[in-house]
């Protein structure tokens, strides 16, 4: 649903030149790009931050612990 906002910006858009629209909307699609870059960047940092974590390693060996005895049942795929 477009606000009154969008549709000014979309109204300046059109008054533009092709040219001008497009060296905008690659200026845009730019910035877009280097955001969503950096919430994948932070979200691997936190994924690291985790792994490194003591406790999180815990309690990693203990779920690996306890499937252990399921490893061993003979129904591994071949």
């Amino acid at each position: 649903m477009a606000t009154a906002t969008h549709s000014e910006i979309e109204s300046e858009f059109l008054r533009l030149s092709p040219e001008a629209q497009l060296s905008l909307l690659e200026r845009l699609i730019h910035h877009v790009r280097l955001a969503l870059a950096g919430r994948r960047d932070a979200w691997e940092a936190e994924l690291s931050s985790m792994a490194a974590d003591p406790e999180m390693q815990r309690e990693l060996r203990q779920i690996s612990q306890e499937f252990n005895a399921t490893e061993s049942d003979g129904l591994e795929n071949h």
